[in-house]
C-alpha cells in the first residue's frame, strides 16, 4: 500500500469493513504473570532510548514504544508512513530493560505492543522531553511547555456512568507518519474497535506553550449505544479549597483540575467547581453547538498545593473545540467519590441527543488545546475561588465566590455592580458582593436557605446596568 496514498479515507475504509463484522479481540490475553503488574512495576519497565523510532533521523520527533501489562493488554499493531511506504514496527522483547519490573520468569516473545511515548524539544531545543503519550484503550494524555502530565483525553466513552458495566472502546492500530526535518506537527491515524462499533481516527499534534491535538474521527456503528461520550476527559480531583482539607493531609489542596468550563453555543460561559462528592453525581448542561468545553486547572499558585514532587500547579487544562456542528445534546460532568489521589474520578464529555443505533455512521472533528492560560477567551470575570460553610445552629448554607480578570480590574464604584443570584429550590438570603482592594477581585456573598430540600442548583454572577461582567458561576449543593 503506497504510503503517499494513504490517509483517513483508507482507515475509514477498514472501520467500516470492520464494523460489518462480530467484534473479535485481535490478540490473546497477556500472559498472568504480566497482567498481575501493579503499576508501579509496570511503570518500571523501561525501554532502551537508543532504539527509538528516527533517533537517527534530522526529525524534531522520537518514539519509544510500550508493551503490553498490568493495566494496558490490548494489543497495539504499530505502522511507520515514511514517503511512499509503511512499514510495520515488530514486537521485540530486546527493546525493553524488564529488571525493574521484578518478573519471575522473562515475558513470552509475542508479548505485544501496548502503546507509546512521543518525544520532543518541548521546553529546551537540545533536549527531548516527553510531550503525548497513547496507552490503554483509548486514553492519551499530552503537556505543553513546562508542564506535568495531569488528566487524560480519550477516543471516545460508551455507557459512560450508567448503572451498567462501561464499554471501554480501544485503538488496535496505529499508523504514525514520520515528519519531514524541522516540522512542529505529527500526524497519527488510528483504527479503534469496540463491542458495538469501529472507528478511524486522524490526530495532528503540535506541540508548544500550548499544545494542540486536532481530531477527526469517523464512527461506524455495529449495535445501538445506550450512550455515546465525543471528545471525553477524565481528571482527579480528590480535594479544595472549597471542600475543606482532611486532617491527615498537609497539603492545602489535591487536584489536576478544580472546575468545568462550558461555552454554549448561546454564547454563556459557566464555571462548575469540581467536587469529591459521596456518591455518584452525574450533571447534564443541555445545548446545540456547544463552542467548547474542559476541565481546567485555574489554581496556578504552588503554595495552595505545599508539594514539590507532583507538581499539581503545572497540571494542563484542556478545552475542547468543535471543528463542526454538533447539533443536540449536553456535556455531562460526571463526579465518582474517592479517596485516593491515584484514581481519575471526574469524567467531562458530550452526549448527543440523536439515538445511535445499528449501521449508523457519525463523523465528528474537533480541537483539545492543553495549556494553563487561554488568551483569546473572551475578557470577562472569571471564578477565581469558591467556599462553603455552615451556619451554626441553623440549616443554612454560607458560600462566598471570588471574582476577578477581565473589566472587574478597572471597577472602583461598588453601587455601579449587581450580585445576581438564583436558586432551583430554597431561599438566597444577605447576598451582596464587595471589591477587594488588595487583590483587584471582587467577593460575592449568599445564604441558602435549603428550606428542608436535599439538592439546590445555584448560580451566580456579576453585572453592571446593562451586561454580566463574569461568566456564570453554577453550583450543585447537596446536602450530606
Amino acid at each position: 500500500m503506497p504510503g503517499a496514498t494513504f490517509g483517513f479515507d483508507q482507515v475509514s475504509a477498514m472501520a467500516e469493513s470492520l464494523a460489518a463484522e462480530t467484534f473479535q479481540p485481535n490478540a490473546k490475553p497477556v500472559p498472568e504473570r504480566m497482567a498481575e503488574l501493579t503499576p508501579a512495576r509496570y511503570h518500571r519497565i523501561q525501554f532502551r532510548t537508543e532504539a527509538s523510532l528516527w533517533r537517527d533521523d534530522p526529525v524534531p520527533y522520537e518514539v519509544q514504544l510500550l508493551p503490553r501489562g498490568s493495566y494496558f493488554r490490548n494489543q497495539v499493531a504499530i505502522n511507520v508512513i515514511d514517503g511512499g511506504s509503511i512499514q510495520p514496527v515488530p514486537y521485540d522483547g530486546g527493546l525493553f530493560d524488564f529488571a525493574g519490573a521484578e518478573l519471575n520468569e522473562p515475558p513470552p516473545d509475542d508479548l505485544g505492543f501496548a502503546g507509546f511515548r512521543l518525544m520532543y524539544p518541548l521546553n529546551q531545543g537540545d533536549r527531548l522531553d516527553e510531550v503525548a503519550v497513547f496507552l490503554g484503550a483509548s486514553y492519551f494524555r499530552v503537556v505543553a511547555t513546562g508542564q506535568h502530565y495531569g488528566l487524560s483525553a480519550r477516543g471516545l466513552a460508551i455507557d459512560t456512568g450508567l448503572a451498567k458495566k462501561e464499554e471501554f472502546p480501544y485503538f488496535r492500530e496505529f499508523w504514525l507518519k514520520k515528519p519531514q526535518a524541522g516540522a512542529r506537527s505529527l500526524e497519527i491515524f488510528a483504527l479503534l474497535d469496540s463491542e458495538s462499533l469501529a472507528g478511524a481516527y486522524h490526530f495532528r499534534l503540535t506541540p508548544g506553550h500550548e499544545s494542540v491535538m486536532e481530531v477527526r474521527a469517523s464512527l461506524y456503528t455495529r449495535s445501538a449505544v445506550e450512550k455515546l461520550g465525543i471528545a471525553p476527559l477524565t481528571s482527579m480531583f480528590l480535594y479544595g479549597e472549597n471542600t475543606g482539607q482532611p486532617a491527615n493531609n498537609l497539603h492545602p489542596e489535591v487536584h489536576d483540575s478544580d472546575g468545568m468550563l462550558l461555552a454554549t453555543g448561546r454564547g454563556e460561559w459557566i464555571w462548575r467547581p469540581l467536587l469529591n462528592r459521596q456518591a455518584l453525581q452525574i450533571s447534564s448542561f443541555g445545548d446545540e453547538n456547544p463552542r467548547g468545553f474542559g476541565l481546567m486547572q485555574r489554581d496556578r499558585d504552588s503554595r495552595h498545593y505545599l508539594d514539590l514532587d507532583l507538581n499539581y500547579d503545572h497540571r494542563p487544562s484542556a478545552w475542547v473545540e468543535p471543528l463542526d456542528r454538533w447539533g443536540k445534546g449536553a456535556a455531562q460532568l460526571i463526579e465518582i467519590p474517592s479517596d485516593s489521589e491515584r484514581y481519575d474520578n471526574i469524567g467531562l464529555l458530550w452526549v448527543p441527543e440523536r439515538a445511535v443505533e445499528a449501521g449508523q455512521v457519525w463523523p465528528f472533528a474537533y480541537r483539545i488545546r492543553f495549556g494553563n492560560e487561554y488568551p483569546d477567551f473572551p475578557a470577562i470575570g472569571r471564578t477565581v475561588a469558591t467556599r462553603e460553610a455552615g451556619v451554626a445552629d441553623q440549616d443554612y448554607r454560607r458560600f462566598a465566590i471570588e471574582f476577578g480578570g477581565g473589566p472587574l480590574r478597572e471597577l472602583q464604584d461598588e453601587n455601579a455592580v449587581e450580585l445576581v443570584v438564583t436558586s432551583s429550590l430554597g431561599t438566597i438570603r444577605e447576598a451582596a458582593s464587595r471589591r477587594n482592594p488588595a487583590t483587584d477581585t471582587w467577593l460575592a456573598f449568599f445564604t441558602l436557605d435549603p428550606e428542608g430540600e436535599d439538592a439546590v442548583e445555584l448560580r451566580a454572577f456579576l453585572k453592571d446596568r446593562d451586561h454580566a461582567l463574569t461568566e456564570t458561576w453554577s453550583y450543585l449543593w447537596k446536602r450530606a
